[in-house]
């Protein structure tokens, strides 16, 4: 296929499609205050971790269960039950204040992850296979990414500026409902192609491929990959929110806006910095091709960007520990960007190792095994920061993620080098 030729399909109505839907599931107006939320209510970062954790088990319960029911049912009915579960739990976080009522929210959240991680992914790695460019998938991964991270950055000005005008971070939720109910007409529009290769089967042939499932954990490149991505994503995961005390405390110290009070100099900082985060990760993700390519093979791009992201959080825990917030926001800023620059390559390492008609729930073991690890370290970096403070925390589960790196580290010498 010609270059230009490739080019118009990366650019037809699927597209904006898959962009649209990724622009509106990252309108998420709570996700730059959550920590802060939980905070203003008066829970300590234990009960937040175990909230999180709540979330992560419940998910990994899930997670293959809800993958198996995408590629067997159809791709498009799960994703309409993700939007769902959302809905009803952010109606949860909006209506009620209780930590019991809070982990049933989680719950509810849960099943939403569950369903939408990994069916998405296999609904565009299907249409490449259709279109025929399946090997520009980590630049078109990349650039429909993007559009997710564009949604994130207009997000945080949004959620800022309704967290400053009603002086109440519960309102955020609310709000969230909206994109997620537009969501729904959009998935309706997707063409019956992308539900999935198993859903389209009746009778005798709908059966799910067992032994197809079970043989891609035998696979040495498939489990490789997925460890690799699923303890840093686990990490980053689980103190990306962190970098909101972070700037609470920042925004208190400025000598600057001291005529309002501190939660709307810390909405106004928040928001500014996320929006700045956020298109910086779109540019990343948009130009993970580029970063593979300055690499002999995706395996050696994932190993090195690996390192590299766990150093960093070590010493966004050091800095932020010695008191230099500038310096540990400006890192934390990098560490978003660095995650969508690898994000994209992951997605593509892995989906080069899983059957095409089990694709939802291989990713969905990658997925399964990631919130397995942010459920086990999020409780942990809450008592470590009750304990010995946030910085600290960072630093010292970061420092453990650095040295098992022996242990997950990709095989070049069996790595794509395409």
């Amino acid at each position: 296929m010609k270059p230009q030729e490739s080019s118009l399909i990366l650019r037809d109505l699927q597209y904006y499609k898959f962009s649209a839907y990724g622009f509106l599931k990252n309108l998420r107006f709570f996700d730059p205050f959550i920590l802060l939320f939980f905070r203003s209510l008066g829970f300590s970062y234990l009960q937040i971790g175990a909230l999180f954790s709540i979330r992560e088990i419940s998910t990994t319960i899930l997670e293959i269960p809800t993958g198996i029911i995408a590629d067997w049912l159809g791709r498009k009915t799960a994703m309409i039950c993700s939007f769902l579960a959302y809905i009803a739990s952010f109606l949860v976080f909006y209506l009620f204040s209780s930590f019991g009522l809070f982990a049933i929210a989680m719950m509810l959240f849960s099943i939403g992850e569950a369903f939408r991680t990994g069916t998405h992914k296999a609904m565009i790695l299907d249409y490449l296979k259709l279109k025929g460019i399946i090997h520009q998938k980590t630049a078109y991964y990349g650039h429909t990414r993007s559009w997710s991270q564009r949604g994130s950055a207009l997000s945080s000005l949004i959620a800022g500026a309704l967290v400053f005008m009603s002086n109440n971070y519960r309102i955020i939720f609310l709000v969230s409902i909206v994109p997620y109910i537009i969501e729904l007409g959009l998935m309706i529009s997707y063409p019956k192609e992308l539900n999935g290769l198993s859903a389209v089967k009746t009778g005798s042939q709908k059966r799910f491929q067992w032994r197809a499932f079970f043989r891609i954990f035998t696979n040495s490149r498939f489990r490789r990959g997925v460890l690799n991505s699923s303890v840093y994503d686990g990490l980053f995961k689980s103190i990306k929110d962190y970098l909101q005390p972070v700037l609470g405390s920042f925004a208190v110290a400025l000598p600057i806006l001291l005529n309002l009070d501190n939660a709307q100099r810390t909405s106004i900082v928040v928001a500014l910095i996320y929006f700045l985060i956020y298109l910086l990760s779109s540019y990343a993700s948009r130009n993970a091709a580029r970063f593979r390519n300055r690499f002999s093979s995706t395996a050696q791009a994932i190993n090195r960007s690996f390192i590299i992201g766990i150093a960093l959080t070590v010493l966004t825990g050091i800095f932020y520990q010695a008191g230099l917030m500038f310096v540990a926001i400006v890192i934390f800023i990098g560490l978003f960007a660095l995650q969508n620059v690898r994000r994209p390559m992951n997605v593509s390492y892995i989906s080069e190792t899983i059957p095409a008609e089990l694709m939802a729930t291989g990713l969905s073991v990658e997925s399964q095994l990631k919130t397995a690890i942010i459920a086990v370290l999020a409780p942990i970096i809450g008592y470590i920061a009750d304990q010995l403070g946030v910085g600290l925390a960072l630093a010292v589960v970061s420092l453990g993620i650095l040295l098992s790196f022996p242990l997950t580290s990709i095989r070049t010498e069996n790595a794509d080098n395409g």
